[in-house]
Order: C-alpha cells, then sequence, then structure tokens
C-alpha cells in the first residue's frame, strides 16, 4: 500500500524523534488529512526545488516515515501536526495525484550502537569541536551543552544537522547511513570542515580590523605631525595651498574660471588633508590651471612663406593648395578663423594628414590631431563630470593643454568614422564644435566653465562622405583626388627615396633608380591613388639590399630586372597584400 509524501524545504529528519510540524499550504493540509483518515502514517521527504514540488523529479527519493499522533486545526486554517518518525526509508514508484505525493516505501536498516563506547566518545567529539565553533559562529553554547547532556541520539543529531544548518545532500546521506557511529562519522567531518572554515574568516576579518586600526592610528599620527608642523611654521599643506592660491591670482583667467577656481581652492583648503574629496579638488584646479586661456602663438601670417613650405611639402595637388591660401589669406585679413572648416576627402595616401601639418607649419602655430576612429561616447569632446572616478577632461580641452596656446591647429582625423551607441551622440557635440556662433563658449564637463575655441583652427579629415549633412554642412567638402603615375614619380624623387633612406639607414647618394624603374613598381607593385604603398616598396628594396650587403648600403643601380628580384622574395615569403599580388589589400 502506498503511503502519503509531505515534501519538505531544507528539512532532513531523523527516524526516532517526534516533529513539530505547521501547515498552511492547501495542497500541504489535504496531504496530512488524507494520511490521517487512512494509514495514520505520513513520509517526510526534503525537496529539491523552492516552490511547492508538481512531479517526482522535485523531491529526494529517501525520506522518513512517522506516525501523525495528532492533528490541531487553526481558526485560519492552518493545521499543527505532531509526527514521531519511526525509520528512514527509500521511495519507489512515486506518482502524483492532484498534488498529493504517493509511494511505495522500503525500510532502512538500523544498527542499534546507540550505547556503543565509540559511538558516545564520537558524539562527545562533536560537542568539544561545536563549544570551540560556537566563539566564531556565535552559537549558544548553553543551548548546545542541553543539547549534548538531555537530548537522545537522534534527537541529537537532528538539533546539530539544524544548528550548523547542514547541507540537504549530506542530510541525506547522514538518514541512509545504517550505523548511528557511521552517521556520527559524517556529522563530525562536517563540523570539522565548518570550525576550520570559521577559523579561516575569523582570521581574515581580525586582520582587516587590525588594517583599519592602523589607518586610524596613521590618520590620527598624520594629523598631529601636521598640527606641529603648523605651530612650527613648516605646514607643507598649508604651504602647498597657499601656492595654488598665488598660482590662481597670477593666472590670466576669465572672470567666471577665476570664480570657479577661487571657490574651489576655499573648499580645498576647509578640507582635512587626507580627504578624498580634496585630493580631487587639488587635481582639478591642476586642470583649470593648466588650460591656455590667454597665451596665443604670435606669428604673423606670410603668404609667400605658407605658399613655399606648401609647395616644398607636397608635390602636385596645385587646386588644394590654392584653396588653402585663399582660407589662410582671409584669415590675415581679418585676423580671425573666419570661413568654412576645411574637411579633406581622399583615399587613404593621398597626404590629407601631412597636408594639414603644413598648414600649421605655414601659420607657425601649435599641430594637435585626435582621432576620431571609432568615438561613439559624448564624453570623448565634452569631458566627464569631475565627480566621477577617473573623470578627466574631453580631448579638444586636453589637445589645448598640451598645444600650451588656445589657437593651434586641430585636426580632426578621419571624422567619416565615429560611431554613435547608448553614451551620446558625439556628432552633436562635434557640431558646437565647428559651429563659429557656438564655440566660442564651448562648455567642458570636467571643467565647468566656458572655454573660447574661436581661435582654433580646426580641419578634418575623411575617406568618404559617408557623413550626415549636418555636419557636412558645417565644412567645406576639399576632394584630394588619386595621384596620376608622374606625379607618383615626382613625389617619389622629391620625398619618399629619402625618406626610405632615413627609415633604413641608407646614405641616399648611394641610391640610383630611374624614373622607368620607379614607374615599373608603381605598375607592378601598388595599385592604390596615394602614395603609401609605393613608400613600403622602396622601404622594402631598401631593406633586401642591405641584407644582401651584410648592412652595408653599397652603391647600388636599382634596375627593373634587380627590382623584380628583390620584390619577388618579397612577394614568395607572403609578405606582399597587394592587390597586383592577386592578395586582399
Amino acid at each position: 500500500m502506498k503511503e502519503f509524501i509531505l515534501p519538505c524545504r531544507d528539512l532532513v529528519v531523523q527516524p526516532g524523534i517526534t516533529v513539530p510540524v505547521y501547515i498552511d499550504n492547501t495542497i500541504s493540509i489535504s496531504c496530512i488529512e488524507a494520511a490521517a483518515t487512512s494509514t495514520q502514517r505520513l513520509i517526510l521527504v526534503p525537496q529539491h526545488c523552492a516552490g511547492y514540488p508538481t512531479n517526482a523529479t522535485d523531491i529526494y527519493e529517501y525520506g522518513t516515515i512517522g506516525d501523525v499522533a495528532h492533528v490541531l486545526r487553526m481558526p485560519d486554517g492552518a493545521i499543527h501536526a505532531i509526527v514521531r518518525t519511526t525509520d528512514a526509508v527509500k521511495l519507489k514508484d512515486i506518482s502524483v495525484n492532484d498534488g498529493l505525493f504517493t509511494a511505495e516505501i522500503e525500510k532502512i536498516p538500523a544498527l542499534d550502537d546507540m550505547n556503543d563506547e565509540k559511538t558516545v566518545m564520537m558524539r562527545e567529539k562533536i560537542f568539544d569541536t561545536i563549544q570551540s565553533m560556537a566563539l566564531f559562529r556565535k552559537l549558544k553554547v548553553d543551548k548546545i551543552r542541553n543539547i549534548i547532556q538531555n537530548y537522545p541520539l537522534p534527537a541529537f543529531i537532528d538539533s546539530v544537522l539544524q544548528t550548523a544548518e547542514i547541507d540537504t545532500d549530506i542530510a541525506i546521506k547522514i538518514l541512509t547511513t545504517p550505523s548511528w557511529y557511521d552517521k556520527l562519522v559524517i556529522l563530525f567531518e562536517q563540523i570539522k570542515i565548518i570550525y576550520e572554515t570559521s577559523k579561516v574568516e575569523e582570521n581574515i576579518n581580525r586582520r582587516i580590523s587590525m588594517q583599519i586600526e592602523q589607518g586610524r592610528r596613521e590618520a590620527i599620527l598624520q594629523e598631529k605631525m601636521r598640527a606641529i608642523q603648523k605651530e612650527m611654521g613648516e605646514d607643507s599643506e598649508e604651504a602647498d595651498s597657499e601656492s595654488i592660491r598665488k598660482k590662481i591670482e597670477k593666472t590670466k583667467l576669465p572672470t567666471e574660471a577665476r570664480e570657479k577656481a577661487m571657490s574651489e581652492w576655499r573648499r580645498m583648503r576647509n578640507m582635512s588633508p587626507m580627504s578624498n574629496e580634496g585630493g580631487l579638488i587639488k587635481t582639478y584646479l591642476d586642470e583649470l590651471l593648466a588650460m591656455p586661456w590667454n597665451k596665443s602663438d604670435k606669428s604673423e601670417i606670410d603668404l609667400n612663406t605658407a605658399r613655399n613650405v606648401l609647395d616644398t611639402e607636397h608635390s602636385g595637388m596645385r587646386p588644394v593648395k590654392e584653396r588653402i591660401l585663399e582660407h589662410i589669406a582671409v584669415m590675415k585679413k581679418t585676423k580671425s578663423n573666419r570661413g568654412s572648416i576645411l574637411c579633406f576627402v581622399g583615399a587613404p595616401g593621398v597626404g590629407k594628414t601631412s597636408l594639414c601639418k603644413s598648414i600649421a607649419n605655414a601659420l607657425g602655430r601649435k599641430y594637435c590631431r585626435i582621432s576620431l576612429g571609432g568615438v561613439s561616447d559624448e564624453s570623448h569632446f565634452r569631458g566627464h563630470r569631475k565627480t566621477y572616478i577617473g573623470s578627466q577632461p574631453g580631448r579638444i580641452m586636453d589637445a589645448l593643454k598640451r598645444a600650451k596656446a588656445n589657437n593651434p591647429v586641430i585636426v580632426l582625423d578621419e571624422i567619416d568614422k565615429m560611431g554613435r551607441d547608448w553614451r551620446g551622440d558625439p556628432e552633436s557635440a562635434l557640431l558646437e564644435i565647428l559651429d563659429p556662433e557656438q564655440n566660442k563658449t564651448f562648455r567642458d564637463h570636467y571643467l565647468e566653465v566656458d572655454f573660447d575655441l574661436s581661435n582654433v583652427l580646426f580641419i578634418a579629415t575623411a575617406n568618404s562622405l559617408n557623413m550626415s549633412s549636418a555636419l557636412k554642412d558645417r565644412m567645406e567638402i576639399i576632394e584630394i583626388p588619386g595621384y596620376s603615375e608622374d606625379e607618383k614619380v615626382q613625389i617619389a624623387r622629391e620625398h619618399l627615396i629619402g625618406r626610405a633612406a632615413a627609415d633604413t639607414g641608407w646614405d641616399i647618394n648611394n641610391i640610383e633608380i630611374s624614373d622607368d624603374a620607379l614607374r615599373h613598381i608603381i605598375r607592378k607593385y601598388t595599385a592604390e591613388q596615394g602614395v603609401r604603398e609605393l613608400q613600403r616598396e622602396l622601404t622594402a628594396i631598401l631593406r633586401r639590399t642591405l641584407l644582401e650587403n651584410n648592412g652595408e648600403d653599397v652603391k647600388t643601380n636599382f634596375t627593373i630586372q634587380k627590382i623584380d628580384d628583390l620584390l619577388s622574395i618579397r612577394q614568395s615569403a607572403g609578405f606582399s597584400k597587394r592587390i597586383g599580388f592577386g592578395v586582399n589589400a
């Protein structure tokens, strides 16, 4: 005949004890009532799941069977039941009907060794260990002593399991062990593990407490030292604070920035030198005072000098250079950066970035480059608020600080490769920066004061016109076309051969290469609009020749045949990625 099963959450009951059971679950109440009216027997079985189980896999296959001694129904519908457990059982053929679990049982035999000497000794060892553990786990020693001395062995094991919060799987293992001595051995092993773990935790907690106390002691001593230094007129913190105040007064700051600096300085002066916020304010003031508020490069614009710089550093590109000179002429006349923001668009290697460097040289200004490839966070431009950990100014303010002037040439490189995500739209910040009507009062989130960007000459570069219409509207697009073969030969003569010689340590007088040889490299080994690949190939043949001549730059005539011989080795080694070699660029 099948017996009724009462699922219990986190409860494994040993046989031979009386268990009070309080039930307010409707299905569990039905189970108690069904067991009380039929066999008067009930199986207490632990469950795996948190909620009420619905199938056989949700409960363990072992439990404790007992007699339902008494059932008391409460006014609120709940039930108080008393169950006297008798045996540990294994469940077979578990079935579920209307939420009620029933099963056949197989009793697990039990050995009567409660009064054996070794069983009694093992019980005492468990008591000693729990008594020692009570110091760490804050257990009530008097209650434990009462359990040891007065409880019968089944109740003792059950109480220890619940007091020490032993895992359900271990409790099941103890339940199904026939010998009482073996049950105590398993229980002792678990108690010993908990005891050792508690000792380790106590040692860690003690060490942490000592470190905290040591930190307090050092803080008190440092405060006393500071008081002594102040009495002796040697207060370094006070001296540092005073030096910052003098620096604020000496620096030519706008009214708003000066008021902000003095306000933050007064806050820092009233703070303890040990406070983290005091250090953050000091860092903020250092950043604020490092900005070039009224520092400018005062060089006069000379159109002839600008033209010579552009012609010397760049071959060809006559229409592009003329447009740049027109822009510089307007700057000379208006003595400002009025006019559109220039944006150079062209394939890689056509000289966009180097052209920006030449403009900075022509104007006699500092050059700063900001790469925008992959930038998707607005804080790259506006900075982080100084309340955040690790906050810092945006990249525009950082570039100005590095330039140490408020009118550098700032190149926004790869402006077409900006991204956008949940952290903000960097393009909206960039639109403000590039608008002459708005960037006069650009406010960085970290500095929290307005900075005039109208003196900065912004130039953008892009590989394509894959930009929003609003961004393109802020700029004047200047497309830089690819070079013709004749222009590439000229560029190689004037720039690339010398650069390759410098990179590889060659004496340029030892390099002999004809125009036909240069055209051969261009036609066979490059497939690009710019000259970047041509530069790489020239460097490659010089490197290979050095290797063949034991590291010496012997005077060499680089004929077409020799070039093919040198670059064929590079090709066979798999170094080349040129389209001409059949490999994806």
